[in-house]
């Protein structure tokens, strides 16, 4: 076939060369995907497996960090309804309802979570308590410097206005 600019004759092209192997650091998304097409096909000396281990356990980190999430949520209001009883108000109470949900969803999807609700506990009020200070304007050194609330109270305390 002749080039329309040149006149001169060129061939048939060419079959793309394979891709090379997607690069765990420069291109995630299609590194991921060629590992999930790898593990379906069965060939495990083609995987990755150093890094999609890590990638497995960050999934699962994502779910703790979820629960402390949803709690540090809870804390800040509890703390805020608490400590500041003239600025209570019905989307406080439906923040927590709301993040009550989402706590009982992420450990009913996750049972392996509940020995870890202690620490979820923990680890949300001591960033809940500076949020608290915070969003209120009070000093920090007005919380306790440990959890007030036991896991039953922030899941079950009524918030009535």
């Amino acid at each position: 076939m002749a080039s329309r600019t040149t006149g001169h004759v060129v061939g048939p092209p060419t079959a793309p060369e394979k891709p090379a192997a997607a690069d765990y650091e420069t291109d995630f998304y299609s590194w991921s995907l060629e590992q999930a097409r790898l593990l379906r096909e069965g060939q495990w000396a083609q995987i990755d497996r150093e890094n999609v281990a890590e990638e497995i356990e960050s999934l699962g980190r994502e779910q703790f960090n979820k629960l402390e999430s949803s709690l540090r949520v809870v804390l800040i209001h509890m703390l805020k309804w608490d400590h500041q009883a003239n600025r209570r108000s019905r989307s406080w109470t439906l923040s927590i309802e709301s993040q009550r949900v989402e706590i009982d969803h992420v450990i009913e999807d996750n049972p392996g979570l509940k020995p870890r609700v202690s620490e979820a506990v923990t680890r949300a009020y001591r960033r809940a308590r500076i949020d608290a200070a915070n969003e209120t304007g009070l000093e920090k050194s007005i919380f306790p410097d440990a959890c007030p609330y036991s896991f039953h109270d922030i899941m079950t305390r009524e918030f009535a206005r």
